[in-house]
């Protein structure tokens, strides 16, 4: 049978998720909903690190935020087009995991291979639900798209108190120690990741909080009105 989940978020590499909002997937992971990860690629062109490396930084990130599901469709990093091929696998993916929520990056981002994932993903999200497309496999209609943030925070619409999980995303950033710990040798070089990466990421979320009134939140666009049906309460 294959594992089906409420919550899918989508990066192109591993670690996006974990840096756009690993505090709001601890949170409900805390809460029994089952909440998965689908990388696109495995990070083929990262300048620190190997696939291999990566893949076991990925699975210990996982651990420590209480997934239910981490799957990678290795599909080109830095090849991220939207091909036929390309919008298929990531359909065939919403439709085998079935959430009712998916995530993806927020659609302009300095770095290319986010906004195509997200380009990718919206356009999966709308053919999952056609019957027709993709006939081999039961449509999925996907109650919210939303968006979160990896670099660029613009276009703020909804805020997620992190302030108890916080940790917890730090700890699941920290396993992704070639791509952030600190250049001391070897055949690491400096990046924009190895200069205080995660410190910024922190702080933004540290002004996030402040501005929603809390300790610590994550921020999330959407391009749809997102339903609640109360706001008073859980």
């Amino acid at each position: 049978m294959e594992t089906t989940v409420d919550i899918l978020v989508f990066g192109a590499h591993a670690d996006d998720a974990e840096i756009g909002m690993g505090g709001t997937i601890a949170n409900h992971s805390q809460r029994g909903v089952k909440v998965g990860i689908c990388d696109l690629t495995r990070s083929e062109m990262s300048s620190n690190g190997n696939v291999e490396l990566r893949a076991q930084e990925a699975e210990q990130a996982s651990r420590i935020l209480g997934l239910s599901y981490r799957g990678c469709l290795e599909l080109p990093d830095r090849g991220l087009t939207g091909s036929k091929e390309q919008l298929e696998a990531v359909t065939r993916e919403i439709r085998l995991r079935r959430p009712r929520i998916v995530f993806a990056p927020y659609w302009q981002d300095r770095h290319p291979d986010h906004n195509a994932c997200s380009a990718i993903v919206e356009e999966a999200v709308f053919n999952a639900k056609l019957r027709r497309y993709m006939p081999q496999l039961p449509p999925v209609q996907v109650e919210q798209l939303l968006y979160y943030y990896i670099n660029d925070q613009k276009d703020l619409a909804l805020t997620a108190d992190i302030s108890g999980t916080m940790e917890i995303k730090l700890a699941a950033l920290a396993a992704y120690r070639s791509q952030f710990d600190a250049v001391t040798g070897g055949d690491r070089v400096e990046t924009p990741l190895t200069q205080g990466y995660v410190k910024r990421v922190e702080s933004r979320d540290y002004l996030t909080g402040q501005a929603a009134g809390c300790a610590y939140a994550e921020g999330f666009a959407t391009k749809r009105p997102h339903k609640v049906s109360s706001f008073i309460g859980s």
